[in-house]
């Protein structure tokens, strides 16, 4: 009876002692845990950080004389009719900035041009080339251009979409588009501002340069953010 009390007491020592350091363990565990989190936290803002170069996806304007040419649709210059003067200037004055050796003819003898002929939307591409005596044309086709969503004119939600051709004067068929691109973009970014929180000029320029600096970076190498979306919702 008595040999058999060391043995349980010891096993009862080992019990106690395995549930003390069990206990100890788990804070341990825990800020571990805690601690893996933060450094997970932290390596995500990073990356949502980061930057990348993305490459010019036409090349096409550089050392060449340019115009540039806007359509839009009947309704879009019916209710903003400064539109087509904002983005042709905005577009000439980027491209002549960042792209290298281009020269660019001035935006209100195209635009001028573009009053004198109300047909030119009709003429062969590589006609307009000739008329405006460029190598290259930029045709912007505004497709949409809203500052509202359809049917509440008391939020913010802009819109502007188009379509972009290059006319080649020099190509093997100057008459067809040598590369085509669709722009969309949204402004504000801040979704369902109301109608008071910003005045309609503000947010229609907003539109027009958000717009027009998507269409410029068709031209040129640029950096923007790796992850635009979650770098706006942050």
């Amino acid at each position: 009876m008595n040999t058999a009390r060391p043995s349980i007491l010891r096993r009862h020592r080992r019990i106690a002692a395995a549930a003390f350091l069990a206990t100890c363990a788990v804070p341990f565990a825990l800020a571990s845990c805690g601690s893996m989190g933060l450094v997970s936290k932290v390596g995500e803002a990073i990356e949502v950080e980061k930057k990348v170069e993305v490459l010019a996806k036409y090349r096409g304007l550089e050392n060449k004389t340019v115009a540039v040419v806007v359509n839009a649709e009947r309704g879009v210059l019916y209710e903003y009719p400064t539109v087509v003067p904002n983005v042709a200037g905005n577009v000439a004055a980027g491209v002549k900035q960042r792209v290298s050796g281009v020269q660019m003819l001035d935006w209100r003898e195209s635009l001028a041009w573009c009053y004198r002929t109300p047909s030119w939307t009709t003429l062969p591409l590589g006609h307009i080339a000739e008329e405006l005596g460029v190598d290259r044309v930029i045709f912007v086709d505004i497709i949409e251009f809203r500052l509202n969503p359809p049917g509440n004119r008391w939020i913010w939600d802009g819109m502007a979409s188009a379509n972009i051709g290059i006319i080649e004067r020099d190509s093997l068929d100057p008459d067809a588009f040598a590369e085509e691109y669709s722009v969309s973009v949204k402004f504000p970014d801040v979704k369902d501002l109301s109608r008071e929180s910003a005045p309609e000029s503000q947010v229609q320029l907003g539109l027009i340069a958000k717009f027009t600096q998507t269409v410029n970076k068709l031209f040129y190498d640029h950096i923007e953010d790796k992850y635009p979306n979650k770098r706006l919702r942050g």
